[in-house]
């Protein structure tokens, strides 16, 4: 259950990718449209701030100059309602001298004590700045109006205080507007990838049902040419697992198959000889004696099996290590002397250290296959040289005996299961177990007569594996 709830969907996760980024984006550019939709909204009702308070300017009088100066304003409440807005915003004006003293309008709307900016949107002595006038948030303009007439000649500042509903609404619908928009956009992306992720996956769920319906020992390569590109890779890995899984059971088969077959023989000479023993057909200590051999062939048969199923295992698991195959050949040259000194045998041991990439049960098992091999076949009193070297990147074995070589009927199946020079002494599956082992390893292996002259003077079985190094 956890394993289904930690899975990833590919619909998810485009859709995550694709929106959280478009989202940020939006959530960016709405703010900034925001602001600046507020700064054109400001701008365009600022120009009608400037405009009421010109008006304003223009219906002022002055009497005397300088510090006897004195304004008079006749403004009328209707100066303003030209510049009111659906009743939606409210406008008030303060009209002070140049020393701040009040003249005309509201007296509680706050004295402008500020600088003029020294450049604005508008040519004239104007400032806008935001206030609150009782308790309500106001735009602020800031006119200062010179005043002339044949009385006299002022300054006067002019400040007209303009409610922001209108204009904060109209933001608002502005916002409102580009959300709309961003909504649609992401709905129409969100449309898009499920339509796309759905047809592209369309193939995959094909081949899952497809799959789904094979039998379970239906292991044939997967064929599905309509997946897209990127998935290829994954249907071909999945035909080299079921090429190898093939590969398996097809040994497994042959292996229960040989064994079967291979088994029963003597099984049923070791049923035969304990009945002749039995009926008092022979001597009981002879019978025992043959009993014995057909018991030790048959466990040398066993064995050779159990060797052959455990370098399949090896192979598919590749724990390879770098290891000293010169100190390995010693080893089993001292386990096999006994062998050698029952038959008198003249051996030689030539070997440098070499190390190859390998397991160390297979490097053993090969040594000891080829060694016993040649010992079985090299008659009392004969040679058997061992020769390790390595050369061009290669490390070569070479096992000599001095035997009677192979024809060449033979050497064409040799290596292959069961099939043995010697059926009274060879189980048939030493060579074989060599062969699978080289081929584990990357090698080869060959059985030559060796020559001198005209005579057949013995066989080399030679092994060639590549050199292991420490990058490897």
């Amino acid at each position: 259950m956890a394993g289904v709830l930690h899975q990833r969907s590919l619909r998810r996760q485009l859709l995550v990718g694709i929106l959280v980024p478009i989202a940020l984006f939006v959530v960016v550019d709405t703010i900034s449209l925001y602001r600046q939709a507020l700064d054109a909204v400001n701008v365009a009702y600022d120009r009608t701030l400037l405009a009421s308070a010109k008006a304003i300017g223009e219906l002022l009088e002055v009497e005397g100059e300088g510090d006897d100066a004195q304004l008079r304003a006749l403004v009328p409440y209707s100066a303003l309602e030209a510049f009111e807005a659906d009743n939606r915003s409210r406008m008030n004006y303060r009209i002070s001298d140049s020393k701040g003293r009040w003249v005309d309008g509201e007296q509680d709307l706050t004295l402008w004590t500020g600088t003029l900016p020294n450049q604005g949107p508008y040519a004239a002595l104007v400032d806008f700045y935001d206030d609150e006038f009782r308790g309500d948030a106001v735009r602020v303009a800031v006119l200062l109006q010179p005043v002339a007439s044949n009385r006299g000649l002022a300054m006067a500042t002019v400040q007209v205080a303009e409610t922001l509903e209108l204009r904060r609404t109209l933001a608002r619908q502005i916002l409102i507007d580009t959300l709309l928009r961003q909504a649609i956009l992401i709905s129409v992306i969100v449309v898009v990838v499920l339509l796309v992720v759905q047809r592209v996956t369309r193939p995959v769920r094909a081949l899952s049902e497809q799959l789904q319906k094979r039998v379970e020992d239906d292991l044939t390569p997967i064929d599905a040419p309509d997946l897209p590109r990127e998935v290829q890779p994954l249907t071909e890995a999945t035909n080299q697992v079921m090429e190898r899984l093939q590969h398996l059971l097809d040994n497994q088969k042959r292996f229960v198959r040989d064994a079967a077959h291979q088994l029963r023989t003597p099984l049923a000479v070791l049923k035969v000889q304990v009945q002749s023993a039995l009926r008092g057909d022979s001597e009981p200590g002879t019978a025992l004696m043959e009993i014995e051999t057909t018991v030790d062939r048959a466990t040398v048969l066993a064995n050779q099996m159990l060797s052959l199923a455990k370098v399949e295992q090896l192979r598919q698991q590749r724990d390879f290590v770098l290891l000293d195959w010169a100190e390995i050949i010693r080893n089993i040259a001292l386990d096999l002397s006994v062998l050698m000194a029952e038959k008198d045998l003249d051996f030689e041991l030539v070997v440098e250290p070499c190390r190859v990439l390998a397991h160390e049960w297979m490097l053993q098992e090969l040594v000891r296959n080829l060694l016993h091999n040649a010992i079985r076949h090299t008659p009392s009193h004969g040679t058997l040289v061992v020769r390790l070297a390595e050369k061009d990147g290669t490390t070569e074995l070479t096992v000599s005996d001095s035997g009677s070589g192979i024809s060449d009927a033979l050497r064409q199946r040799l290596f292959q299961p069961f099939a043995s020079g010697d059926v009274r002494t060879g189980t048939g599956l030493g060579l074989t177990i060599a062969r699978e082992i080289v081929l584990s390893l990357g090698g080869s292996i060959q059985l030559n007569n060796r020559i001198e002259g005209d005579t057949l003077v013995g066989l080399d079985a030679c092994v060639k594996l590549p050199t292991g190094t420490r990058s490897a």
